[in-house]
This record gives structure tokens, sequence and C-alpha cells, in this order.
């Protein structure tokens, strides 16, 4: 069995998207209550987002632990759960960090280069018209909205995943996934940090 720490990590270029992860779905089964194996973000009663992509808030942006360890097996579906609809899109990268052996879940900070991405959504949809009011366009640089779940993965295969990455460390104030403009909307799109990585 191998102990997983899973961040989601969500990118949002508009200062109206305030939005919290605060459950997870587990093989579509969402979590009754909030904050259990979703670790506290810092932002739990403000939404407000990390602005600063050198801080150590990028790694979970917690407040404290979280109270459980969810199960499930390799290949089935996780996903958090926003605590609003969400109504100003922007991309998501997904991340994972193996918890060392001997290492407890709920005091590991996953310093160093222990992250790697297992998935990314793109900022572009294609086909679809989006638009926004003028308020909604606001200046300034991303507003990074991250939380990060204590996941147990049973099963799975023996590959390596990489490449591995920090948190601070993995992305640049100025990479161009970062500093976008949804408006007029984007045709294409340059997630940021490392490539996903594929079994």
């Amino acid at each position: 069995m191998v102990k997983i720490l899973n961040s989601l990590l969500l990118l949002a270029a508009s200062a109206q998207a305030h939005y919290r992860f605060s459950k997870i779905v587990v093989d579509g089964v969402e979590e009754a209550a909030e904050w259990t194996a979703v670790r506290m973000t810092k932002n739990y009663q403000g939404n407000q987002g990390v602005t600063d992509v050198n801080s150590a808030d990028m790694r979970c942006f917690q407040a404290r632990a979280g109270t459980s360890t969810a199960t499930i097996a390799a290949g089935k579906t996780l996903g958090f759960v926003a605590n609003a609809a969400v109504t100003h899109f922007g991309p998501v990268q997904f991340y994972m960090a193996k918890v060392p052996e001997g290492a407890d879940i709920n005091t590991w900070e996953a310093a160093g280069n222990v992250w790697f991405k297992a998935g990314s959504i793109s900022a572009v949809k294609a086909g679809a018209d989006w638009s926004w009011p003028a308020y909604s366009l606001l200046p300034g640089g991303a507003q990074i909205y991250l939380s990060c779940a204590q996941v147990e993965v049973t099963g799975g295969g023996s590959g390596t995943p990489g490449p591995m990455v920090s948190f601070p460390g993995a992305y640049r104030a100025n990479d161009p996934g970062l500093l976008w403009s949804y408006y007029p909307v984007a045709t294409t799109y340059t997630a940021p940090g490392p490539a996903v990585w594929t079994a």
C-alpha cells in the first residue's frame, strides 16, 4: 500500500474567482462533511487565493491537517468539490506526492521535489462562447486556489512517477500558464509546471 497526499491546484486569473475545495469525491461518493480528508485551508472563511508562487502556501495553503485519510483503489475516480458553483472558470492542475515511509501523513509538509503532476484541465474550452461582465475584469496577477487531500491509494502498478517538482519552485510568476487573459477567450493554453505523468 502507498500513502499519497493528493493536491489540487486551481489557477484563476480573476480576483472574482473565489473558491475553496473542502471535500473530495471518492469513486463517485462525496464526503459528508467539509475538511475531513481535505486539509483545512487558510482561506476557509474568506476564499482568498494564493498570489505569491514563492510562498510555502503553494504546497497546501493549510491551516490544519485533515481529520481522516480517504482510501481509494488505484484506477478509481477521485475529485474535489468546490464550496460554491464555479462561475469563473480557470485551469486545474492535479498533483500527487508520496508520503515517505515512517512519516505521518497528518504532519508531513510535502516540502522538496516530491510532487508529480497527475492531471490537468485546460483553460480553453473548445467551441464555446464565454463572456464576463466588465466588473469581473480586474487587473493583477494570478490567484491560485488549492487544497490538499489525505488519500491512501491501494493496489496499482510499479511505475515511477515524474518529473518531480517542489512547491514553491514548480511555478514562476511570469509563467505563460499563470499570466493569461480569458477575455477575449484564448484559443490555446500552456499549463504551468511539468508535463502530466503517464504510466
